[in-house]
Parts: C-alpha cells; sequence; structure tokens
C-alpha cells in the first residue's frame, strides 16, 4: 500500500494476503488449467474441481446442477452452479455476493502461451480467463479467505456465486440461482475487467436471421432463388443503420453509442449450386437509455422490409438472446463509495465508477432490484488483457491489488460497528 496509514485490521489484511499471494496464483493456475470452452460448455466437471478445491479451505460449496433438458434446450452440454455461504455473527449485518462465470469463449489461434497452462512470465499469468474471469475466482475466494484470517467481528454474510453459462447470456447461471430462490443478496460485487467499478452496462439482442430460397444448378441459375443476393439486401440494410445508431448517444460515462454487427454467416452448399439457404447471427448492442423491446421490433422490421417483395424468398427471425442493460442503483452507493476509498488506499490513486460497452450476468441481479457492481482483478483498460483474444494474461501485481480492494471494502461491510 501507497504509505498511507492503515488500521490494525487492514494491515492484518494485506499482510495476510501478501504471505499467501503464492498460493493464490497457484490455485489460480488450478482454475485456469481446467477447460471450459463454451461451446460447447461442458462445464459441471470444473465446478466439481472448484468445490474441491475450496474443501481444502475447510469451506463447503453447494453444488447446484442444471437439469440436463433445459441445459440441453440452451445450447450446452452441463452445468453445475456453486454457492459458498460464509456467515458472521449472530444474525443483521448484509449480505454481499461476489459472482465470477467460469465458461469461457474458445481460445482460438494465434497464442503463444499454451491457453490453458496457467504460465508465470515476466510478472503476468497467461491463459484463457485469466482475466475475464477465472481471475476473479481467485480475487474473491483470497479476499474472504484474508478477512477471515484477521479474526474481526464481523455481521452479515459472504456468498461466492461462481456460475458457468455467461458466455450464453447467464440465465442458467446467476439467473436460475435467483430463479430457485437459492440465493437473495443485498449487494453483489461482481466480475470486473478493468480498475474502473462499473455501475451500468449495455444491453444485448442476439438474432439469427435465416433466409430461405431455392437451390438450383450454377450452369442453370435461372432455375433457383438466390438466398444470397436476398441475405445481401439484408445485410446493406443493417449496415446502412448505422450512421443512425452512431447519433444516438448515451448519458452514462464510459458508453457511447449503439452497435450492430452480424458476427456470422453460413449459406450454400457448393461452389456450382444456386444457395438455397442462408443463415446469419447479428448482435445488437443498446444502450441503457433505449427501450429492447423498439430495438427489437425495429431491427425485426429492417431485416423484413429489406426483401419485401422479393418473389421466392422467405426469412425465418429466431432471437438467441435479450439481455437487459445493468442500471445505477440509488443502494449500490455506499458498495462504490468502499470500492473508490479502499482503491485510492491500495493503489495510490482514484478509480472512477462509469459504465462499460459490454454486458454481463450483474444484470441479472440489477433486474430483481439487487445493487451490483463490476469491480476485479484487471488492467487499467480491458484491451490489455487481451480478454478473449490469443495470449490473454492478468498482471499479478492487479491480482493482488484487486483482493486487497475487495478484502477491504468487506471489511468496510460487515465489519461490527
Amino acid at each position: 500500500m501507497q504509505n498511507i496509514q492503515q488500521t490494525p485490521a487492514q494491515a492484518a489484511i494485506s499482510d495476510w494476503i501478501d504471505a499467501h499471494f503464492d498460493e493464490q496464483v497457484a490455485f489460480l493456475q488450478g482454475v485456469v488449467q481446467i477447460p471450459t470452452d463454451t461451446p460447447p460448455g461442458n462445464n459441471a466437471p470444473h465446478a466439481e474441481a472448484v468445490a474441491q478445491m475450496v474443501e481444502r479451505f475447510g469451506w463447503h460449496a453447494e453444488q447446484h446442477p442444471v437439469p440436463r433438458a433445459a441445459v440441453e434446450a440452451y445450447g450446452m452440454q452441463s452445468i453445475t452452479n456453486l454457492i459458498v455461504r460464509r456467515p458472521y455473527g449472530n444474525g443483521g449485518g448484509p449480505t454481499i455476493a461476489l459472482n465470477a462465470h467460469g465458461d469461457v469463449v474458445p481460445p482460438g489461434e494465434g497464442w503463444t502461451h499454451a491457453p490453458y497452462g496457467g504460465e508465470v512470465v515476466d510478472g503476468f499469468i497467461y491463459g484463457r480467463a485469466t482475466a475475464v474471469s477465472k481471475g476473479d475466482f481467485a480475487t474473491y475466494i483470497f479476499a474472504v479467505r484474508a478477512l477471515e484470517a484477521a479474526g474481526i467481528a464481523l455481521h452479515g454474510a459472504v456468498e461466492l456465486h461462481f456460475t458457468y453459462d455467461e458466455e450464453f447470456g447467464g440465465l442458467l447461471g446467476p439467473g436460475w440461482l435467483l430463479e430457485q430462490n437459492l440465493t437473495q443478496p443485498d449487494l453483489v460485487i461482481a466480475a470486473g475487467f478493468s480498475y474502473h467499478i462499473v455501475t451500468a452496462h449495455n444491453a444485448c439482442l442476439q438474432l439469427e436471421v435465416t433466409v430461405h430460397g431455392k437451390s438450383g444448378h450454377g450452369a442453370m441459375p435461372e432455375t433457383g432463388v438466390d438466398a444470397l443476393q436476398a441475405a445481401t439486401r439484408i445485410l446493406n440494410a443493417l449496415y446502412g443503420d448505422l450512421p443512425r445508431l452512431r447519433q444516438i448517444k448515451s448519458g452514462i460515462a464510459g458508453i457511447d453509442c449503439p452497435t450492430m454487427l452480424v458476427g456470422r454467416i453460413d449459406g450454400g452448399t457448393n461452389t456450382n449450386v444456386v444457395p438455397g439457404k442462408v443463415v446469419m447471427k447479428l448482435d445488437r448492442r443498446m444502450i441503457p437509455e433505449e427501450d429492447p423491446v423498439l430495438v427489437e421490433a425495429q431491427v425485426r422490421a429492417l431485416i423484413e422490409g429489406a426483401v419485401a417483395g422479393v418473389d421466392g424468398i422467405r426469412v425465418d427471425i429466431r432471437r438467441l438472446l435479450l439481455s437487459h442493460a445493468l442500471r445505477p442503483l440509488a443502494g449500490a452507493a455506499p458498495l462504490v463509495a468502499s470500492l473508490q476509498k479502499n482503491a485510492r488506499l491500495v493503489l495510490g490513486e482514484a478509480i472512477s465508477a462509469q459504465g462499460t460497452p459490454l454486458y454481463a450476468d450483474a444484470r441479472l441481479y440489477g433486474e430483481r432490484g439487487i445493487p451490483a457492481v463490476l469491480y476485479g482483478a484487471g488492467p487499467r483498460t480491458v484491451p490489455e488483457s487481451n480478454a478473449k483474444k490469443a495470449d490473454e494474461r492478468l498482471a499479478l501485481a492487479d491480482l493482488r491489488s484487486a483482493t486487497k480492494v475487495v478484502a477491504l471494502t468487506l471489511l468496510d461491510l460487515l465489519a461490527a460497528q
């Protein structure tokens, strides 16, 4: 810490984290070394392994498997969510949930370090999800261990929520835990990815657009109805709407304007065949001020209007995801203030509370009126970590600092008065 006077309790927590930091890094390596690529999303084995890991600390991790039928209908293979409950005192005080997700996007190409190696090189740990968000499995677990090791009288509870479907929208992760009434925290800190405290984030609409035409021989294209030509009309309409979207501005710092892109296109059967079907998947990010119902209606009308009157063409539109925005809630103010105070103590500088154009599981708590923010281990800016790209990495100094900030914030909120 930056030569700022600490209380004995703060010093005890900070010293414990320093003394156990090698153990924390080794723990994170173990969490990273078990793949959880989503898709395909066979993530229950990782949850089972983490449950065994925390048993070494004398903790019990409740394992909550999501029914297989629901998981497979969702497009994944297995999900087991974990809750570790740590109650303190004889009642009273808030329950604070710490949530991080263990599912990850597949590694892709271009790595110079093994994506599931957890290698430590020059002060960084490398591997998929070191930054987003297996790193915060280690942040949160060791923050709570440090708090408990300090031997301070506490009132309230901490719950660790480790969930496994954020890449698919979180509905069978935190959404499922809340729907099943397995948890009802008073405050939530969800996994972060930079120095900033995130108090708001964008909404997200994802659609699958299937354009049906009719296959035909390439030598006689007039015998078919070209679905790709029709899909091109839709693409032109979607991308032609971008200048309008850029004029819509959010009033929340850190969030600019809505975005839209087509991230995947599949179609056709062979080089010499008129494409009879084309499937596109699009992503429309909505700023918190937008109405998701209205936006979806607008996008559907744009798609349908682009091919209206085109003979032989039929379009099916299927919603893949509708993720709502996280909006700032007044009840989060004490949590934000404590995080900022302790970040200044640990980092020696002020950190901002702002929005992000990303979307995350925190919104699922916010939708139920539970104040939630995002904060955890990460660099000053998201791109520095290569999050979700090749050679994703986390600076060990940032892991240490975030662990201290979270532990000291828990102390502020739970210490007996």
